[in-house]
Order: C-alpha cells, then structure tokens, then sequence
C-alpha cells in the first residue's frame, strides 16, 4: 500500500495543492497529515482528496472543535497528536511531537529504539529526515509550508517493500 505522509501545512494553500497533486500522480492510498493544518479552510482543501485520510492535530492547530466536527462528517480520522496504526501487517506510530526539535527528537528516537513499532512517524521539527533504529523506520517529511526551512516536502511509503522517499517542491 502506498502512504502520503505530510506534515506542517501551516495554511499554505498553494503547498498543499501541490502536495495533494504530488500525491494524486503516485497513486497514495492512504494520506497521513502528522499535525499543524491550523485552519479549518486548509484541511476542507485536505479532506477533498479521494483516498482515506487520517490527520494529526498538532500544537498550532486552530479551532480543533470545529477541525473534528469537520472531519467526522467527512469520515476523516483525526487524532489529538499521537496515533497507533497499523497497515499491511506494520505497527506504526503517528506523532506530531512534543516541545523543542531536540525534545521531539530523544522521544521520537527513544520509542523507536524501543522495537515496538515497525514505523515511526512524526512532524512538528519541520526537518525532513529519515532513518533506521534497529527493525523502525523513523520518517519526518518535513514541512509541506516551507516557511522555516524554504523546503516543502513530502514522503510517499510503499508499506509492501518499505521503501520511502522525501520529495521536494
């Protein structure tokens, strides 16, 4: 199966177009957003796209009463932060993240040392990275905004292979 993984959207409309059509042309069967929509108009565009979605509310999500209302009329999951999943057999965990980029990053990397997931996914440092800790694929696919690194991107995982890639806009 193949996931879109997105995170950080930050209202730019314009990001997350080319994001939803970055997407569209791979084919996604599942569309993760890992937090940070922030207003209800962004993720109207969001939910529009024709494939199940599960969203995040990260730490700068707006009006989260009115995001849910939203989503559940949509028949969109949303989630306050942190998610377990599991997809083709993979146990993974969604988080947007916690505090600081450094806080983020000794949770994120402590609960994947942990051997407990298959697939470790978060937001939140707007840093996209991947790699490995032991058997979990840890993956940020950084910012769909741009704003705070002048990169937007995306990642797209093949759960069959495990295969991943961070493409950039």
């Amino acid at each position: 199966m193949l996931l879109g993984v997105m995170s950080d959207s930050h209202d730019n409309l314009e990001a997350v177009s080319t994001a939803l059509k970055i997407f569209r042309d791979e084919d996604i069967e599942v569309l993760i957003h890992l937090g940070d929509i922030i207003s209800p108009f962004t993720f109207m565009r969001i939910i529009e796209f024709p494939a199940k979605i599960i969203v995040l509310l990260g730490n700068n999500d707006g009006d989260t009463v009115y995001l849910k209302e939203i989503a559940i009329k949509a028949g969109v999951t949303v989630k306050q932060n942190i998610h377990i999943l599991n997809i083709d057999g993979k146990k993974m965990l969604l988080v947007h993240g916690f505090g600081t980029v450094e806080q983020t990053k000794e949770i994120i990397d402590s609960i994947a040392f942990s051997g407990k997931y298959d697939v470790v996914l978060y937001g939140h440092t707007h840093k996209a990275e991947a790699y490995t800790i032991g058997k979990s694929l840890v993956l940020n696919p950084g910012e769909v905004c741009g704003y705070l690194t002048n990169k937007k991107s995306v990642a797209v995982i093949d759960t069959t292979t495990m295969k991943y890639r961070i493409i950039e806009f």
